[in-house]
């Protein structure tokens, strides 16, 4: 029973975005991921890692990427079927582009590039809301809470080092917490319209979901389909503005459907000589910015 309703098979792809890369067999998996080569040297592979596909296994996931490289290093030409090696990893909703080593020496060399800051990401993201001023840079440290609600769960929070005086509204310097990491976030507006943006976000640190944090908690922008942090005390899904739900032909009760907007646009790499690696956002989050009316800048 396919759907007639444009709306109704919007909501449905979206639904199977996740699921479908769950159920396939790993060497159609490897397959899926060398149709998404971006480049590839003596040295690397670049892949485009598609939506709802983790990076590591864990409870419930049947596929993963790192469980698939043996196949896909074999898959490749020119190459002795030495597996594949990660290098860093990308949320399991986030998409674009992810750098693995042929061999261990170059992984271990690109792994010290990221933690000396020598790689620079750009990614996309469409939030709700925009950031006031429209752009600069969130430097507020990170670090993991539980949060007690009827569902007790864990997340990442923001744990600043600043905070108003309730007397004189005075900036005063409180203790920094033990666990907090330092984050960094340069972020630019790139568009606006139907109550949402297209930012562009360029970490220049790699705390664990720290874009999505800074967004959320920081700028009062949350990543459109985040709904992990949308709300802070629960977990629920995301509360659309009606002028988004409109244009994106969604009711509120299909709101948890929408996928997390957040790609991995850019990354470059000083690896001998400068690599420079490029991909295009994938379909659905083309197909949101379409309907949302949010204009991707020409360069």
């Amino acid at each position: 029973q396919v759907p007639k309703d444009p709306a109704q098979t919007w909501v449905r792809q979206l639904t199977m975005l996740s699921k479908q890369l769950q159920q396939v067999h790993p060497n159609v998996l490897a397959k899926v991921l060398k149709k998404e080569i971006l480049y590839q040297n003596e040295e690397i592979v670049a892949i485009n890692k598609p939506y709802g596909l983790p990076v590591h296994g864990g409870p419930g996931v049947r596929n993963c990427i790192s469980d698939v490289l043996p196949i896909l290093a074999k898959m490749l030409e020119n190459m002795k079927a030495e597996p594949l090696h990660l290098c860093h990893r990308l949320d399991k909703e986030t998409t674009g582009v992810m750098v693995l080593a042929r061999s261990k020496e170059v992984a271990e060399r690109i792994r010290l590039l990221f933690k000396t800051r020598q790689v620079e990401k750009i990614y996309w993201a469409i939030s709700l809301g925009e950031p006031e001023p429209t752009e600069g840079i969130v430097e507020i440290p990170i670090m993991e809470k539980e949060v007690q609600s009827h569902q007790s769960h864990y997340k990442m929070t923001l744990a600043p080092s600043y905070r108003l005086s309730p007397e004189d509204g005075k900036v005063v310097k409180i203790r920094k917490k033990r666990d907090a990491e330092s984050a960094v976030t340069r972020y630019r507006r790139l568009a606006s319209s139907s109550a949402c943006s297209l930012l562009e976000l360029q970490p220049i640190t790699g705390v664990k979901h720290q874009l999505r944090v800074h967004l959320a908690y920081g700028l009062g922008c949350p990543i459109l389909g985040d709904h992990k942090y949308s709300h802070w005390s629960k977990l629920a899904p995301q509360k659309l503005p009606q002028i988004t739900l409109r244009r994106l032909k969604l009711e509120q009760s299909k709101a948890r459907h929408l996928p997390l907007h957040l790609h991995a646009q850019r990354l470059s790499l000083p690896l001998g000589e400068w690599i420079d690696l490029v991909c295009e956002p994938p379909s659905f989050f083309q197909k949101t910015l379409k309907k949302l009316e949010l204009d991707i800048p020409k360069d």
